[in-house]
């Protein structure tokens, strides 16, 4: 039992250990057979084959990052209602079906009071 307990490790390390060489493989064959002609022209941005205009410096407002995050806190928000709610049959089955009613009530609230305080802030209005 132990012997098969250790065979999964060693078949996971095998897996990594061909994953690592097939990227390194492919990383070290580009390297060989890719042309190499540097030039001037090739070190230059290209936006759709307009010439650059500007410096490669631009400011971005913080509200866009914070839009940005509150996006991926709703989203991870769904990840965590979806399986909660595939399996909230077999909850009332087993006789916990209020108890995690309540938890889930409970964690919608508190993602609730986040979005009311960041509606007030203004946080949600893209300009």
């Amino acid at each position: 039992m132990l012997n098969q307990y250790y065979g999964d490790y060693v078949t996971v390390a095998i897996f990594i250990a061909v994953g690592a060489l097939l990227v390194g493989g492919a990383v070290g064959a580009s390297k060989l057979l890719a042309p190499r002609r540097p030039g001037d022209f090739k070190d230059v941005a290209y936006e759709s084959g307009i010439e650059p205009v500007g410096g490669g410096w631009n400011q971005s407002h913080i509200r866009y990052y914070v839009f940005a995050l509150l996006f991926l806190i709703f989203d991870v928000e769904a990840v965590f209602i979806f399986p909660w709610a595939l399996q909230l049959d077999t909850f009332q089955a087993v006789g916990r079906g209020v108890f995690i009613l309540v938890e889930m009530f409970i964690f919608v609230v508190i993602l609730l009071v986040g979005l009311i305080y960041a509606i007030r802030k203004g946080v949600l209005k893209w300009e």
